[in-house]
């Protein structure tokens, strides 16, 4: 994203736990996959101008996914860790106007990167 020096923190939970943050914080129920918590919004975010905030994913939603995908579990989270950032990054493909076509795309080059043998990825 040539933003080497920014820094997240990444949390693996259970479909409970994400299930509460998605009621508390996004006012939806049941779990989901991922919950991203941008920390480059609002009233204090000059104090930490490099922390870019929090990605959140549900192992239990990912295995299932996973499953059902027919993919390993690894792509899996891998594929969900590259959407959280990316909305911490300001992309977002539900708000009205947004650009989902540019999410995916900006999505599929990440994926390519990492899986680069390059960047230790398959080839």
């Amino acid at each position: 994203m040539g933003n080497p020096d920014d820094e997240l923190s990444i949390v693996y939970v259970d479909d409970d736990r994400i299930t509460e943050l998605n009621r508390t914080y996004l006012h939806r129920e049941g779990p989901t996959n991922v919950i991203s918590f941008p920390m480059q919004e609002g009233d204090f975010s000059h104090l930490s101008p490099r922390l870019l905030g929090d990605v959140v994913i549900s192992v239990d939603t990912a295995f299932r996914e996973a499953e059902a995908a027919q993919i390993p579990v690894t792509q899996r989270l891998t594929e969900l860790l590259v959407h959280g950032v990316l909305h911490l990054y300001g992309y977002d493909h539900e708000r009205e106007g947004s650009d989902a076509a540019a999410m995916e795309e900006k999505t599929r080059e990440l994926l390519e990167l990492l899986a680069s043998p390059e960047q230790g990825g398959e080839p």
